[in-house]
């Protein structure tokens, strides 16, 4: 199979075409947290608070294991770009196995360290039980999450966005069934409760990385992935990690900025905490088709450079800025007109949705210009340029938000927390666009 029609097909229907089944994948991939988050929330409040402390680290998992699959991305994409068919296949091969390795660590360190990160966030005994017995059934699935993604990422530098969406709906669908099946036992299965959406969750996780299994034995993926293929070689290793390990960090940043704010609504009330972890469920479904065309252009931009075809390069980013500021001008649009109905999925207490919508409101007024930082950061990631990538996430997640939000509770009470949040994203989007015109 041929990849040159990602230098060759006008960009627009390209971008289009690459884009919409990673739409349809990130949509299922957040309907996973949204899924557990709706049954659950039919057992206790407590029971939702627990997920929302679980949320950060389960997200750490997700981000190591999605920053280092797209500097494999990055790596098979230039090198088939620059018709190297060979190191396409010690980057793959490299890749997955590395992501085993990465997956056993994440399960051993995560479950390890779980009581001391809740009891960092929570007194409540129930609450603190409940999370405890996500967190180990949730974990011990790690590498299935890693490698997973790691195919995923393969498939996609070769163009094979379908399949990864084939392979999410699949993961999904066995979730949705299993979730109310195991949560209440019903049918064979016994209740479990909180327990039982970990497993859920888990086992389609398995079911999608099976299916990629199914798909590469197969024989129609165009790169090659075998133990005999393995290669130790420094640049290579360089060039996974050198853009693997900024991305990571990308990806880990707003499980850092969770904590942190957390940390500082706490302060007010249990009430605000609840609602950060809801409002992150939410944003992962309210974002998830600027990042689905992300992730469609990651291998498209790798491809044209390691080509050497830099003003397409630069073609693909206008395009895809464009396309990106019209999708958060749609997500701000409906956390206007529905604000009650989204943060209602969650919680049926009338003050915990009150706070929810009005921390809906203010957030909402960043949507728009944030497609500028996440536009800049994907562009850069395709590029191999991670380093760049990662000053962009530092300024958006740390740097200004977090002294932001503390400054302004001070002053307007949890309200100039969510007020953080856009103010945040204008002076990110200023600096990521001066980034991206240095860097390219």
């Amino acid at each position: 199979m041929t990849q040159t029609f990602m230098k060759e097909k006008k960009i627009l229907p390209l971008v289009l075409s690459m884009s919409l089944p990673m739409v349809i994948s990130m949509a299922v991939n957040s309907l996973y947290n949204i899924v557990d988050s709706y049954f659950v929330a039919k057992l206790s409040e407590e029971a939702m608070t627990a997920l929302a402390l679980v949320y950060p680290v389960q997200n750490l998992i997700t981000s190591i294991a999605v920053g280092f699959g797209i500097g494999i991305n990055a790596c098979v994409a230039f090198y088939l770009g620059a018709d190297d068919k060979l190191k396409a296949d010690n980057a793959a091969s490299s890749g997955v196995f590395l992501s085993i390795i990465h997956g056993i660590l994440l399960m051993i360190f995560c479950i390890g360290g779980m009581p001391l990160f809740v009891r960092m966030f929570s007194s409540d005994e129930v609450v603190i039980s409940m999370a405890l017995a996500y967190s180990r059934r949730a974990f011990a699935f790690a590498i299935m999450v890693t490698v997973g993604i790691a195919f995923e990422k393969i498939f996609q530098a070769t163009g094979r966005m379908k399949v990864s969406m084939i392979s999410m709906i699949c993961g999904f669908v066995t979730n949705i069934v299993l979730d109310p099946l195991m949560i209440f036992g019903i049918g064979p299965f016994p209740r479990m409760e909180i327990s039982g959406a970990a497993y859920a969750t888990g086992i389609g996780q398995t079911v999608t990385l099976l299916v990629y299994l199914g798909v590469y034995a197969g024989g129609s993926l165009s790169v090659q992935v075998s133990r005999k293929k393995l290669a130790w070689d420094r640049k290579l290793m360089i060039r996974l990690y050198g853009v693997g390990i900024p991305a990571t960090l990308n990806m880990a940043l707003p499980s850092v900025l969770i904590s942190a704010l957390n940390g500082i609504l706490a302060g007010f009330s249990q009430s605000y905490v609840l609602v950060l972890g809801v409002y992150y469920k939410l944003q992962t479904f309210i974002y998830l088709t600027a990042n689905g065309i992300i992730q469609g252009i990651r291998p498209l931009v790798g491809y044209n450079y390691g080509a050497g075809e830099l003003e397409r390069v630069h073609k693909i980013f206008s395009v895809t800025l464009k396309l990106t500021a019209g999708v958060m001008a749609a997500g701000m649009l409906f956390s206007w007109i529905l604000p009650h109905t989204l943060i209602g999925l969650f919680t049926t207490q009338e003050s915990t949705v009150s706070i929810g919508v009005t921390a809906l409101h203010y957030i909402s007024f960043g949507f728009i210009v944030s497609a500028v930082s996440i536009t800049v950061s994907g562009v850069l990631e395709g590029l191999g340029k991670g380093s760049q990538s990662l000053l962009v996430s530092f300024a958006r997640y740390l740097i200004i938000i977090v002294p932001a939000a503390f400054l302004l509770s001070r002053i307007f009470g949890a309200k100039g927390v969510w007020m953080a949040f856009a103010i945040a994203e204008f002076i990110t989007a200023g600096f990521a666009y001066a980034v991206y015109r240095k860097a390219v």
